[in-house]
C-alpha cells in the first residue's frame, strides 16, 4: 500500500502520511489500527506490538499537538528533555523554564514573542508548565541551576509576579533533586560571561552528553567531547564562585520580601 492509499484509508492528506513516516507527526493508535486492518495484518502479537508503540508515542510526545507554536528544533529539545537524567544550567538573564511560575512565564513569553497572538502565547505558557512534570515524576530529573543575581532583581511581569517567582525558586531550592545557586554581582567577570547554556545528560552511558545553546532565531546542539568538556569546566568554575545552595536560598527569600 502506497502513501496515496494510506491517505485514503485515514481520510487525510498525503503530506500527513509523509510527516508520520518521517516522525514529524505522531501516529495515533486509531490510525495505526485502521492501517493494520487495511494491510490485512491479522497476527495478534504483531498487531499488539505495533499498537503499543503508538500508545507509548502518545504518552511521550505530548508536544506534537503543539506543532503550530513549536518549531522542529523546539520539539527536538523537548524530546531530549523528556529523556534526560540531569541538567546543569547557567542562566544570566531569566529564570529557566523548568522553574518558572505561570505568570512569570507569560510575561517572558509575551516579551520575547512580540508577533504572537494571545492565544499562541497561552499555548506556549501551557507547554512550559507541562514541561515541569519531569521534576516531579517518580524518577525525577536532577537539576543544577546557577542564576546570575541579575535574574533575581530584574522585575519581570511586575512586583507581585516577581515575588511569586522568587518564592517558587526558594521552594525549589529545597527539593532533593534540585540544586540552586546564585552568582553574586561581586564576582565580576566569570566563566559564563558569554551567555547562558544548558548541559544535558542521559541515563544510558552510551548516550553522549549534550550542550544546548539558544538565541532569538536558532538553537545549537554540541556533542563533541571537546566542546562538552569546555562547558562542563565553565560550569564547574561558575558554581565554585557562586553562593552556596543554603546562602542562595536565603538571598532569594530575602529578595522576595522586597517585592511588595
Amino acid at each position: 500500500m502506497g502513501s496515496l492509499n494510506a491517505a485514503k484509508v485515514l481520510e487525510c492528506s498525503i503530506s500527513k502520511i509523509s510527516r508520520m513516516e518521517t516522525g514529524h507527526v505522531k501516529a495515533r493508535v486509531r490510525d495505526i489500527r485502521e492501517l493494520l486492518d487495511a494491510y490485512g495484518l491479522a497476527d495478534e502479537q504483531r498487531r499488539n506490538a505495533l499498537l503499543n508503540l503508538a500508545r507509548n508515542a502518545d504518552q511521550q510526545d505530548w508536544w506534537i499537538d503543539f506543532s503550530d507554536v513549536l518549531s522542529s528544533l523546539a520539539q527536538h529539545y523537548l524530546s531530549l528533555e523528556s529523556d534526560a537524567a540531569w541538567f546543569c544550567c547557567f542562566q544570566p538573564l531569566v529564570v529557566p523554564g523548568l522553574l518558572q511560575t505561570e505568570d512569570y512565564a507569560r510575561a517572558v513569553i509575551s516579551a520575547g514573542q512580540i508577533e504572537e497572538t494571545p492565544e499562541k502565547v497561552e499555548k506556549r505558557v501551557g507547554i512550559r508548565m507541562a514541561r515541569q512534570e519531569i521534576l516531579f515524576r517518580p524518577n525525577p530529573v536532577r537539576l543544577w541551576v546557577v542564576l546570575d543575581e541579575a535574574v533575581l532583581r530584574r522585575e519581570v511581569g511586575g512586583r507581585e509576579v516577581m515575588r511569586g517567582q522568587l518564592k517558587r525558586l526558594a521552594d525549589a531550592a529545597v527539593m532533593p533533586n534540585i540544586t540552586l545557586q546564585v552568582l553574586p554581582y561581586e564576582v565580576g567577570a566569570h566563566a559564563g560571561i558569554d551567555g547562558p547554556f544548558v548541559l544535558i545528560g542521559f541515563p544510558e552511558r552510551e548516550d553522549p552528553d549534550v550542550v544546548f545553546l539558544e538565541n532569538m532565531t536558532s538553537s545549537l546542539y554540541l556533542e563533541n567531547n571537546e566542546a562538552v568538556y569546555r562547558y562542563k569546566l565553565a560550569f564547574d568554575h561558575i558554581r565554585a564562585e557562586a553562593l552556596s545552595p543554603r546562602r542562595s536560598e536565603e538571598l532569594i527569600r530575602k529578595l522576595a520580601k522586597e517585592f511588595v
